[in-house]
């Protein structure tokens, strides 16, 4: 019977880079347990990592917390949508045309220079305190990255691919949709990805102005009754929703991005 083969010391190096990354986050608990249990962090302070379990399966198994998450996931996704799509679209108009870059560019860096935060009272004057103003604040902060980054996607196509293409017989349409486009996918996606962290700030901010329900709703009114383990319930889940849709992008980075060769394996 053949002896199995030996681990690579690549393998084990990075099977002991894990263990030690794992082991830090659970030492820093264990440490948070033990300061509130002999009461070095009052409980109004800050509540035990127990105690945020027990509040976490409470509020999962009354159906608080998925009701107020789904509200808050609606809320992010039509922001990023919005944001999104009108990042693309004014991109596309400023890299395909030098008309369109004059008339389009300048008004983006204007804004680029405006905090967006600064522009709650007047989006709330114009929007009133309800769910325009949130989804449209997360749209606003997002539509930037991803302009940006699929402008300079587009302008950093190398010209010689295009005279190729055209050598081919492409007309423009063709170098646009076979050639330029394909070729700005990576600065999209980069986009994508900031634009998704940014959408979950924005989100926490947005959630402050009158909420009614979301995360944020539930983050006040602990805040309210000085309840730290529902507080730090909700920031958890922000985390998580914010990790999990940098996932998604980097699954989807990973599919749409096949063609490009891995410079690191594993």
């Amino acid at each position: 019977m053949a002896e199995p083969l030996p681990s690579s010391p690549l393998r084990t190096g990075t099977r002991r880079v894990a263990r030690s990354r794992l082991l830090t986050p659970l030492l820093l608990l264990a440490g948070w347990e033990l300061a509130s249990r002999v009461g070095l962090i009052p409980q109004h302070v800050l509540a035990a990592p127990s105690a945020v379990f027990a509040t976490m399966l409470g509020m999962i198994a009354s159906g608080e917390l998925p009701a107020n998450l789904l509200i808050s996931f609606c809320r992010v996704a039509l922001g990023l949508g919005f944001g999104f799509g009108t990042g693309v679209v004014l991109a596309l108009i400023a890299g395909l045309s030098r008309a369109g870059e004059a008339w389009v560019d300048p008004l983006l860096q204007i804004k680029r220079a405006i905090p967006v935060v600064a522009l709650a009272p007047l989006f709330i004057v114009w929007f009133g305190i309800g769910e325009t103003t949130k989804v449209a604040l997360i749209a606003f902060a997002t539509l930037f990255p991803v302009y940006l980054n699929l402008y300079n996607g587009i302008r950093g196509v190398d010209r010689r691919l295009l005279d190729a293409a055209a050598s081919f017989g492409l007309d423009r349409w063709q170098l646009i949709v076979h050639v330029i486009l394909p070729g700005a996918l990576p600065s999209l996606l980069v986009g994508l990805r900031y634009a998704l962290t940014i959408a979950i700030v924005m989100l926490v901010i947005a959630e402050q102005i009158n909420a009614s329900a979301g995360l944020g709703f539930l983050v006040n009114n602990a805040r309210d009754f000085m309840r730290t383990d529902i507080i730090v319930v909700c920031l958890m889940v922000y985390a998580l929703l914010g990790l999990g849709a940098d996932q998604i992008v980097r699954t989807l980075e990973n599919r749409a991005l096949a063609w490009r060769p891995k410079l690191v394996e594993g």
